[in-house]
């Protein structure tokens, strides 16, 4: 089988033919049909993400396939569609992944959305619900409204009833968060031409709670538009910095700062993230959450997605077809 793998962090991932795994106890074997790309690759491809393991390993964080092998003590039949957070390994023809971490799917999911669903939505469903607390008829801002996980912050927290302000690149990406649900928008490229983030966001009434998926000087701006009592939630920092956050205004306007790292989650929260994939699951198969893929690439173009990815050119998902199909 053909896997695309680090072998060096000095130089670009490739395609490398390996042997097909074979399933350990408690392992299922996944024909792998779609990956979905994740900022989260890019960091591994570099070996900067928290979860990199050493080199040679396989890049894709997520995937959806079909069960082909099972190992001792599996309970997944056969023939099963699921979606997989392989932490690693979804850019291959075939991989084993634990059963805990697979979860069958609805027979008419498509594979390129159920390959894009579990880390951006679920990472949006949790730090909304779990880690916020967003109430109906509060104001939600999304940094990155457009990106992968901030367009699914955009979806689930209008959905939750709160009036959201996506925060965008350019007016076709401010677009695509209307879309989703935002009822305001904010070009974050013209935004110093109007006066600033932080203007902007006040002027609107200011902010109850602020998931920030890119950092920097957008995210500092955005802490500061927040509310008595707000809630800052760190997601990512796609635009290359951490923010540099006044912990002297959190002190005095009773603002929470919460990390997210979804992951960690499954050890330190286990049912609660369990219990926000089901959620996810079941709204997605209720129609009442639908993917945005911008991109739907052949396997054999991987690296040209990637290039995509970190040069920010996607919205939503980039989906890689692992078989050949064209979904």
């Amino acid at each position: 089988m053909t896997a695309f793998q680090v072998v060096d962090f000095a130089r670009p991932p490739e395609h490398r033919p390996c042997a097909r795994p074979e399933p350990e106890a408690g392992e299922l074997l996944i024909r792998i049909h779609a990956c979905g790309l994740n900022f989260a690759d890019l960091l591994m491809m570099q070996g900067r993400y928290q979860d990199t393991p050493a080199p040679p390993f396989t890049l894709g964080l997520e995937c959806a396939g079909e069960v082909v092998g099972r190992g001792v003590g599996c309970t997944i039949p056969l023939g099963t569609r699921v979606a997989v957070y392989a932490g690693q390994g979804g850019l291959a023809e075939y991989g084993s992944f634990p059963e805990a971490a697979c979860i069958p799917l609805p027979p008419d999911t498509p594979y390129d959305e159920a390959a894009g669903l579990l880390i951006t939505y679920g990472t949006s469903h949790l730090a909304l619900t779990h880690t916020a607390g967003l109430r109906a008829g509060e104001t939600l801002a999304v940094i990155g409204a457009a990106g992968g996980v901030g367009l699914t912050a955009v979806e689930i927290g209008a959905q939750l009833g709160a009036r959201v302000i996506a925060v965008a690149r350019g007016a076709d990406k401010c677009a695509i968060a209307r879309t989703a649900g935002a009822a305001e928008t904010i070009d974050s490229d013209t935004a110093g031409e109007q006066g600033g983030l932080k203007a902007g966001l006040k002027a609107l009434g200011g902010v109850d709670v602020v998931y920030d998926a890119v950092g920097g000087t957008l995210g500092e701006a955005a802490f500061r538009a927040l509310n008595r009592g707000g809630r800052f939630l760190l997601i990512g920092f796609a635009g290359g910095t951490p923010p540099a956050l006044p912990l002297n205004h959190a002190l005095v306007k009773n603002i929470s700062i919460h990390g997210l790292y979804w992951g960690g989650y499954r050890e330190i929260a286990p049912q609660a993230f369990r219990r926000s994939l089901d959620e996810v699951l079941r709204d997605h198969a209720a129609g009442r959450l639908r993917p945005h893929v911008s991109h739907r690439l052949p396997f054999a173009r991987v690296g040209e997605a990637l290039e995509l990815l970190r040069n920010r050119q996607s919205s939503g998902k980039i989906v890689i077809a692992i078989d050949g199909s064209s979904f």
